[in-house]
């Protein structure tokens, strides 16, 4: 099955038209994700980390764009011990700028970039008194580095590394 899903995201890929998607400045972009392995809690039972990101095309740097912008994630988890449940909720927002890399002009629906972000992890706790307290919101910094491949001029999929409310981050992006 593996190859069959891999096989037809080459296909997808190769055959798709080639837009002018180059990051730059004035553009902008939205993305919408779930992500997959966490630093944050893990005990118990998980639900998948969802997060949305904003970014704008500031200037110029070299071959490529910075942009700016904003981000928000979250997820959680349950468990339960004997009568007693205790949950985590984590919620990271943050800013965040990247280096869009536009050197690849034989490849203009791809669009790779890095970064960094900082946040604030705003942590819930519900459960036993004894650990009400052992749970505390703080301030984030991350490194993360990602890529986009458009489909058509203004949609394109996406995925990212490094640390938010996951590890691995992919998901779906528009461009306007």
């Amino acid at each position: 099955m593996k190859k069959v899903i891999f096989l037809a995201v080459m296909a997808v890929m190769a055959f798709s038209p080639i837009y002018a998607q180059q990051f730059s400045v004035g553009s902008n972009a939205v993305n919408l994700g779930v992500g997959f392995g966490t630093a944050l809690g893990g005990m118990g039972t998980g639900r998948p980390a969802i997060s949305a990101s904003f970014e704008r095309g500031i200037w110029e740097a070299g071959p490529g764009v910075i942009s700016l912008g904003g981000y928000i994630g979250n997820t959680g988890f349950t468990y339960r011990s004997g009568g007693e449940k205790y949950t985590w909720n984590y919620t990271i927002v943050g800013a965040r700028g990247a280096y869009h890399f536009t050197g690849l002009t034989s490849v203009p629906q791809f669009d790779p970039y890095g970064g960094a972000m900082v946040g604030y992890n705003v942590v819930s706790y519900s459960g036993s008194d004894e650990f009400s307290n052992a749970y505390g919101s703080a301030l984030e910094f991350s490194l993360f580095a990602g890529a986009r491949w458009f489909f058509t001029e203004n949609i394109a999929v996406f995925a990212e590394v490094g640390y938010g409310v996951s590890y691995l981050n992919a998901g779906i992006s528009f461009k306007f």
